[in-house]
């Protein structure tokens, strides 16, 4: 089975899915990397912000921030290939790049929304 990796633009928390203002498309692709979790798929993300190293030790990855900068982020990596860069994938992209239904990423996850992430008393960002 493949694995996937996505590299993540500099964020506040983990996912982005924190703060008073939650970006649609990153609580999406919370939703869905956690659907794949749970149907056994190995999935990995890594922060800029909070995991610099992981970009630095692909080599792939490091070759296209030094091409693109910031703006090639979000990777996503698929059996250490880039697979999309510049935009996270959508649900049927997730589907055709790991060979799976697209019922198992659309399958029902509620993500929990932490407005203030732990980060500090003024919150996030």
């Amino acid at each position: 089975m493949s694995k996937m990796i996505i590299f993540d633009p500099a964020m506040c928390c983990s996912t982005g899915v924190c703060g008073p203002s939650v970006d649609p498309e990153l609580l999406r692709v919370a939703a869905v990397l956690e659907n794949l979790k749970k149907a056994g798929i190995e999935v990995a993300r890594h922060n800029l912000s909070s995991e610099p190293q992981a970009f630095m030790r692909s080599e792939v990855v490091a070759n296209a921030l030094n091409e693109k900068g910031v703006a090639a982020l979000p990777i996503t990596m698929v059996d250490g290939k880039i697979a999309k860069s510049g935009s996270y994938p959508t649900n049927e992209e997730f589907a055709h790049l790991l060979g799976i239904s697209v019922d198992t990423i659309n399958s029902a996850t509620k993500v929990k929304v932490n407005k203030h992430c732990n980060c500090g008393p003024k919150g996030c960002c």
